[in-house]
């Protein structure tokens, strides 16, 4: 039996794969729209930026699966440079959401994604699901390269 083809390593090729299309494709529905890339109130250069990132991931998404999947030499190698990759955007994430408060950042746009409020006891936290998504991504893609 090739040694890439037991279920640990398809498990976890097909976890990155699912994480590499979610930060591929869901920013395509969610970025290129009213509350970002077309906001009235955003200036000219923060759309354009906001769409070259998000066409930018979409394609490195497809660099990513194909790292993954492309059979041929360097499978393992491969394997570990798409984990890199798909590393790479929630580091970013994290990243802007520690520094937020320096540049004046938000995890949301007033019009988007409402957040998840919870009652615990008296106190109502707020949860943001970009966060949750990412960091739940994040423990997904450690998983998986330790199961690999």
């Amino acid at each position: 039996m090739d040694a890439n083809s037991t279920l640990p390593v398809t498990l976890a090729r097909t976890a990155i794969t699912a994480i590499v299309l979610g930060l591929g494709i869901t920013p395509l529905f969610i970025d290129l729209n009213r509350t970002h890339a077309t906001h009235p109130l955003w200036p000219g250069h923060a759309r354009f930026h906001v769409v070259w990132q998000t066409v930018t991931t979409a394609l490195e998404c497809v660099v990513e699966v194909a790292l993954l999947w492309w059979p041929g030499p360097y499978a393992v190698q491969r394997f570990y440079l798409a984990a890199v990759l798909a590393a790479l955007p929630l580091l970013g994430f994290l990243a802007a959401m520690a520094t937020r408060r320096w540049y004046g950042g938000t995890l949301r746009d007033p019009e988007g994604v409402k957040p998840v409020r919870i009652r615990r006891g008296g106190r109502v936290i707020t949860v943001d699901m970009n966060a949750v998504l990412v960091v739940t991504a994040a423990v997904i893609l450690l998983a998986a390269v330790l199961v690999y």
